[in-house]
């Protein structure tokens, strides 16, 4: 019999390994100051791409006086206890109400976490005798909350409507035969490839296939849409979703989250949630917060016109530049360049410490081997001379990448790392 942490002790995974050379900088890095365009990284002011906070709320004076009055007279514990037992307001049912009305929805439920959440939704949407259909590079909430499913599930390619087709047909087959049901989830955009998802065409299946659907829209929220309500909105689709899903960590520039459906389906979920019957509440500053934010997206579109100005400018830089962004079509922007982990380490810390600018680096196992992907999350509150920095920056980075410059310095990584 082995000692359980002996798997630990011999490898410590695809990202672990380099934990001794990378944390503190390429991983686990800390960022100084308040959240902004420009932060401070490792002693030095850099053009800050990495923060999810797309319509420049985080920093909004408005925003803060409200957190700061409601952290005042609530403290950071009320309400104690889940929402079933002593945790339950007014004030989160008011959210709830004006959240339901802005995604179109019936009836919305607050939950106090995204990740947790959104397990839990898929967990008490599904029983053993239905089967889950899901796209392959859905988020890892996703993932995690199909693991719990001890019925059928089924992953189609990455926005793929043949292949999703295929499995539909596999999963009705698979539920006529347990008497269950079928569950679809996409996301409204994935957020490391920025690509929305192809929710009209999916929603366009309800016409010959059984199955409900549910969208994880954590990026599309307060960004895509007329009004702000997503990536639904935005395909014209919004009451094709059976079950919507965001976040408030993202638009929203705080925590928790929600989901939205039809009343008997939402007053079902609360009832069902483990991660929300068993854990605390949302505390009443962060509600009292989002109910701020949200009147600040319904009420001032200010915010994501100069969001979509600075998307515009970057991405349209990028592309005149000859850089791959792949397929986004969302804010996310993700640039691809061809390189080992070495490498890649060696360009995010040139682009850091002699560009001031900081992205966020994905390496394999996220993406496949030899490829680097530079995510770059624009904001309301970025510059258009951030975004002429940045575009100077990166020809820089990529000539050094092409001419063996990165190459030569990993090697001496590698040896430092004894590898």
């Amino acid at each position: 019999m082995k000692d359980l942490f002996d798997k630990i002790y011999r490898d410590k995974g695809p990202l672990g390994k380099w934990a001794e050379y990378a944390e503190g900088y390429f991983v686990f890095p800390k960022l100084e100051g308040e959240i902004s365009n420009r932060m401070h990284f490792n002693g030095k002011e850099v053009v800050t791409w990495s923060i999810n906070d797309y319509l420049g709320l985080a920093n909004n004076p408005e925003v803060r006086k409200v957190d700061a009055e409601a952290a005042l007279k609530y403290g950071s514990a009320y309400p104690m206890g889940a929402r079933m037992m002593s945790g339950h307001t007014d004030l989160h049912e008011q959210l709830q109400n004006e959240l339901a009305a802005f995604v179109k929805k019936e009836a919305a439920y607050v939950l106090n976490f995204g990740y947790q959440g959104m397990v839990s939704t898929i967990d008490a949407l599904v029983g053993k005798d239905d089967v889950i259909v899901y796209d392959v590079d859905a988020h890892a909430c996703i993932i995690d909350g199909v693991r719990l499913h001890m019925g059928k599930r089924f992953t189609y390619k990455h926005n793929d409507i043949e292949s999703l087709e295929k499995n539909l047909d596999r999963a009705t087959k698979m539920a006529e035969q347990t008497g269950g049901g079928i569950l679809v989830i996409s996301e409204g955009v994935f957020g490391m490839r920025g690509e929305q998802g192809r929710l009209k065409e999916i929603a366009a299946l309800k016409k010959k296939y059984n199955f409900r659907f549910f969208v994880d829209d954590a990026h599309g929220f307060g960004t895509l849409g007329a009004t702000g309500a997503g990536a639904g909105e935005e395909q014209g689709v919004q009451d094709d979703i059976d079950v919507y899903f965001a976040t408030f960590a993202k638009s929203m520039a705080s925590t928790g989250a929600f989901i939205a459906g039809d009343k008997e389906i939402m007053d079902y979920l609360k009832y069902n949630l483990r991660s929300q019957m068993f854990a605390k509440s949302l505390q009443m500053q962060l509600v009292v917060g989002a109910l701020k934010r949200l009147d600040m997206l319904r009420s001032d579109k200010s915010h994501k016109e100069k969001l979509w100005k600075i998307v515009s400018a970057l991405q349209t830089g990028l592309r005149d530049k000859g850089f791959d962004l792949g397929s986004t079509q969302s804010c996310v922007t993700p640039v691809y360049l061809k390189g080992s982990i070495p490498e890649a380490m060696a360009l995010v810390k040139d682009l850091r410490e002699n560009h001031g600018i900081f992205c966020s680096i994905v390496v394999y196992p996220v993406i496949p081997k030899g490829l680097i992907l530079l995510r770059l999350i624009p904001t309301a509150s970025h510059t258009l001379e951030d975004v002429n920095v940045t575009l100077e920056a990166f020809s820089a980075i990529r000539e050094r990448l092409e001419n063996g410059t990165y190459k030569r310095m990993a090697a001496s990584v590698m040896e430092a790392m004894g590898a």
